[in-house]
C-alpha cells in the first residue's frame, strides 16, 4: 500500500501560502505536476500513492477525476494571485495517467493553460504504461499539446517483469516508442529498473540493448528499492527473494553508463541520460534546480518559494475537500535558509553541471578536498570552481552528499 504522508504544519482551508513563499514569485521557473492516482494493477515493488479500482471505495471515480483536478488548478490561481506565471513544464505522473481518456488529460492541460498560460515551447510530458496507449490515443495527446512521452519499460526480460509484477509484454515498449514517433512526439523516454532479484548481467545488457534499439532520446535507469509495505518487501522478508545487493547495483550502473554513452546518450543527472540538451527532462531539472511547482492531485507535493506542502492521499478525501471549496492540502513546512542550502547541495551535485565550490559552507572544505583526492570529483571542473562528480563519484554520491552537508 502507499506510504504514509509526513506530518507538518496545517494548511489553511483557503490554501493560502505564507508571504515569504510569494516573495519573488515569477522570478523562478514555474511548473505543474499532475498526479493521476489510478493503476490497472499494483506492481509488487510500488509504494506510490496509487489505487486500483478495487481500492478506490466510495466517493472517488476515474470518470470525475479530470473535473476535480481542474478545480485544484483554479485554486492554485486564486492562491498565487495575479502574478505572471507562464508555465514552463507540465508533468502528468502516477499511477498510470493514460488509464484516463486522452481527452481528459488534454482538458486538464487546457485548464492550466487557461488559468496560467503555457510558456512558448513549454515541455508537456505524461507517463504511460506501454499497454495503455495506442496510435489514436497518442495522436490525441499530441494534438492537444503534449510533446513528450515517458514509457515504463523496466526490463526486457520476462522473468524480471514477473518479479516486478509488471503486466506488459517485453516487446511492447519498443512498439509504443514507434507509435509515439509516428504521432509526432520528438521526445520519448524509457524508464528502466536494474538489480531486480533474479536479474543477471546478461538480462540487464539485453534490456539496455532493447531500450536503445527502440530509439528513445532519453533513458532513466533506477536501482530497485525494496519499500516497506509492498508485496516485494513481503516476499524478501519471507525469504522467497533475495534483497538486492549494493555491489551488484553498482556493477549494473557501470554497465548502463558504458552502453548508453557508447550509443550517444550522455548522463546529465545520476540516473538520467539524454541524446542532446533538448532531450533532457526540463521538468525534473526544474525540481533539481530549485524552481517552483504546484502539485495537483491526491498526495501530490508542491513547492513555492521555500514552502513545501502535500495533499491528502485518498482520492475520495481529495475530491471531498475540493467539492467543499477547500484546499486539499494535508500539511506543509517552511524550509529554513539552512534547509534550503542543504537541499540545494543534495540536488545540484547530482547534475553534470555540478555545484559551485564558492557556495559550499566553510565546514565542507575539508570534505570536498578529500573527495577530490579520492577521485570522486572531476579535477578540471574543480579548477573552474565547480564540484562535478566523476563516474566513481556518481556511485558514491549519497555518501559524499552526507559528508558535504554534515
Amino acid at each position: 500500500m502507499p506510504s504514509v504522508l509526513p506530518d507538518g504544519d496545517p494548511v489553511p482551508a483557503s490554501g493560502e501560502l505564507p508571504p515569504s513563499a510569494l516573495d519573488g514569485l515569477g522570478s523562478r521557473p514555474f511548473g505543474f505536476y499532475v498526479h493521476v492516482p489510478f493503476c490497472a494493477t499494483r506492481c509488487g515493488y510500488c509504494d506510490f500513492n496509487t489505487y486500483t479500482s478495487a481500492e478506490l471505495g466510495p466517493g472517488a471515480s476515474q470518470r470525475d477525476y479530470a473535473a476535480t483536478a481542474i478545480e485544484e488548478v483554479r485554486l492554485a490561481r486564486r492562491v498565487l494571485g495575479d502574478a505572471a506565471l507562464p508555465v514552463q513544464t507540465v508533468f502528468f505522473g502516477g499511477g498510470t495517467p493514460t488509464l484516463l481518456p486522452a481527452a481528459d488529460l488534454v482538458r486538464m492541460l487546457q485548464a492550466i493553460d487557461k488559468e496560467f498560460g503555457l510558456a512558448p515551447g513549454a515541455e508537456v510530458t505524461t507517463e504511460a504504461n506501454p499497454e495503455s496507449v495506442d496510435r489514436e490515443y497518442l495522436e490525441t495527446l499530441r494534438a492537444g499539446g503534449f510533446n513528450r512521452m515517458s514509457f515504463g519499460m523496466q526490463s526486457a526480460s520476462e522473468h524480471v517483469l514477473q518479479v516486478l509484477d509488471r503486466r506488459h509484454t517485453p516487446g511492447r515498449p519498443a512498439q509504443a516508442v514507434r507509435e509515439a514517433r509516428e504521432a509526432g512526439f520528438d521526445h520519448v523516454n524509457l524508464d528502466l529498473i536494474y538489480s531486480t532479484p533474479g536479474e543477471t548481467d546478461a538480462d540487464w545488457r539485453a534490456t539496455l540493448e532493447a531500450a536503445l534499439a527502440a530509439g528513445p532520446d532519453h533513458i532513466s535507469a533506477y536501482s530497485l528499492i525494496v519499500e516497506d509495505g509492498t508485496r516485494l518487501a513481503a516476499r524478501v522478508r519471507r525469504g522467497e527473494l533475495p534483497m538486492p545487493d549494493d555491489d551488484v547495483a553498482a556493477d549494473r550502473y557501470l554497465i548502463a553508463d558504458e552502453m548508453l554513452s557508447a550509443a550517444g546518450l550522455r548522463w546529465y543527472e545520476i540516473s538520467n541520460w539524454a541524446a542532446s540538451d533538448e532531450a533532457r527532462c526540463r521538468h525534473n531539472l526544474l525540481y533539481w534546480t530549485g524552481g517552483d511547482w504546484w502539485g495537483v492531485g491526491p498526495g501530490a507535493h508542491g513547492h513555492v518559494g521555500g514552502t513545501r506542502w502535500w495533499n491528502v492521499k485518498h482520492p475520495a478525501a481529495y475530491a471531498g475537500r475540493l467539492a467543499a471549496g477547500d484546499s486539499p492540502g494535508y500539511a506543509r513546512e517552511e524550509l529554513s535558509a539552512a534547509d534550503r542550502a542543504v537541499e540545494r547541495i543534495m540536488l545540484e551535485l547530482r547534475l553534470d553541471s555540478g555545484f559551485p565550490l564558492a557556495d559550499l559552507p566553510p565546514q565542507a572544505r575539508t570534505a570536498v578536498a578529500r573527495a577530490l583526492g579520492d577521485g570522486l570529483l572531476e579535477p578540471e571542473a574543480f579548477k573552474r570552481g565547480q564540484a562535478v562528480l566523476t563516474l566513481r563519484g556518481r556511485l558514491l554520491a549519497d555518501a559524499l552528499i552526507v559528508d558535504l552537508t554534515a
